[in-house]
């Protein structure tokens, strides 16, 4: 087991690419603490798939973009579990709208849980990590980042920022045995993007050279490489996860 022992943080636990990646984990021999906001049965459902395997989790509702409420989080998971190894900032929201007729609401509300909720995170993890001098940080970050779609300003401008927070902060914790790196997803079948596949599915599928939609899976198999010492010489990188959709290709 590549996580022996080993306890993980996640954020946006209970569905899609986090409850993926929290399985992964268990897995892999990790103690798991699935945090969520709003999905309280779904995050329970997967400490309760962790168990029944035999591994150890928990859930903890948090809002990321509360900092007091994330530091408080970390604190009790680090004092329980006797250290944090593992943090991965998966929790985000998406609130669609053409720049020129955005709430500035909504800009807020995405900047705020999106990059804001990885900071809170990071902060008191990375504090962590740094005296234990080891760690691991994986931001999800999405390909929209450099790949840009109409109507999502919000939303691009938060994970272009995750990546260089990622790049930032891997600079200044190498030396601590910290590395931080971030996945950015391309199409995957989550309810996030639910709509825009059963809206234009099989035109976007022309555009993967793969031909299908990453399943969340595809993301946790990653995660775990990033997580464990196989990953030991790598920092400061966001590694794309899109079957290709980034080349840029036009699929015949």
């Amino acid at each position: 087991m590549r996580l022996k022992d080993k306890v993980a943080i996640v954020t946006g636990g209970g569905r899609g690419i986090g409850r993926a990646v929290c399985l992964a984990f268990a897995a892999e021999g990790a103690k798991v603490l699935v945090v969520y906001r709003g999905s309280k049965d779904a995050a329970e459902a997967v400490v309760a798939d962790i168990t029944a395997q035999g591994g150890m989790a928990e859930a903890e509702q948090v809002d990321v973009a509360d900092p007091a409420a994330a530091a408080a989080c970390v604190a009790r998971i680090a004092e329980k579990w006797g250290r944090v190894d593992i943090l991965v900032n998966n929790a985000g929201i998406i609130k669609d709208g053409l720049f020129i007729q955005m709430d500035p609401a909504n800009w807020d509300a995405v900047l705020k849980t999106n990059l804001g909720g990885t900071f809170n995170f990071c902060r008191p993890c990375a504090e962590l990590m740094f005296r234990q001098r080891g760690g691991r940080i994986i931001n999800i970050s999405s390909v929209a980042a450099d790949r840009v779609n109409r109507g999502q300003a919000n939303y691009v401008a938060s994970k272009g920022a995750i990546n260089a927070l990622t790049k930032a902060m891997a600079v200044e914790l190498a030396s601590r045995g910290v590395l931080i790196n971030a996945i950015a997803p391309g199409f995957i079948e989550t309810d996030m993007s639910e709509a825009v596949r059963n809206v234009a599915g099989d035109t976007i599928k022309k555009l993967i050279p793969v031909r299908r939609f990453g399943k969340p899976e595809d993301i946790a198999k990653v995660a775990v490489f990033l997580a464990s010492d196989d990953s030991s010489y790598v920092t400061g990188q966001v590694l794309t996860v899109d079957g290709g959709l980034s080349l840029g290709a036009m699929s015949a």
